[in-house]
């Protein structure tokens, strides 16, 4: 099933996430259908909460289906460790079509549970770094757009306002 993406300015992306506590066929189910919902959407992450869904959970393929091994599940994840800064644009799923340069970690190391609840850890460079950071941002109910001057999120977020009264968003 492929979901909808929750835009900016719904409240399921403003407040921390609940812990994924079952992981049954229903968890696994969920975990499919945001893959299909992220692919669709033409994303290399997704969180749970950008589906409508407050749960500690997210997906990432930075290869987008290229190699299905670099598919990762995370469930209750914690960063452990994050080194050096590079700055790249980034955007999110929930605020398309912007894109700002944000200064993030260059390498990240996390833990998570896979889509059983074994515990794991990995560490990731570049743009796995930088989507261990995004979705979990997500998870904690931040957006992207916290980590931009304030003068660009207000421009920002003035666009959106013009878009929603347009009833373009």
């Amino acid at each position: 099933m492929i979901y909808s993406i929750v835009k900016f300015g719904d409240p399921v992306l403003e407040r921390p996430a609940e812990p994924v506590t079952v992981f049954d066929d229903d968890l696994r189910k969920l975990i499919d259908d945001m893959f299909e919902s992220m692919y669709e959407a033409r994303g290399v992450g997704l969180a749970a909460p950008q589906i409508g869904i407050s749960k500690r959970l997210a997906v990432i393929d930075i290869t987008f289906k290229e190699d299905p091994d670099a598919k990762l599940v995370l469930a209750n994840p914690e960063i452990l460790h994050a080194e050096g800064k590079h700055t790249q644009p980034e955007g999110c799923l929930s605020i398309p079509e912007f894109r700002e340069p944000v200064k993030r970690a260059q390498k990240v190391t996390i833990r998570a549970q896979d889509a059983h609840g074994k515990w794991y850890e990995k560490t990731g460079e570049d743009l796995l770094a930088r989507a261990f950071l995004h979705e979990t941002d997500h998870l904690n109910g931040k957006l992207y757009i916290s980590h931009i001057s304030a003068l660009k999120r207000d421009l920002m977020k003035r666009k959106i306002r013009k878009l929603i009264k347009a009833g373009e968003w």
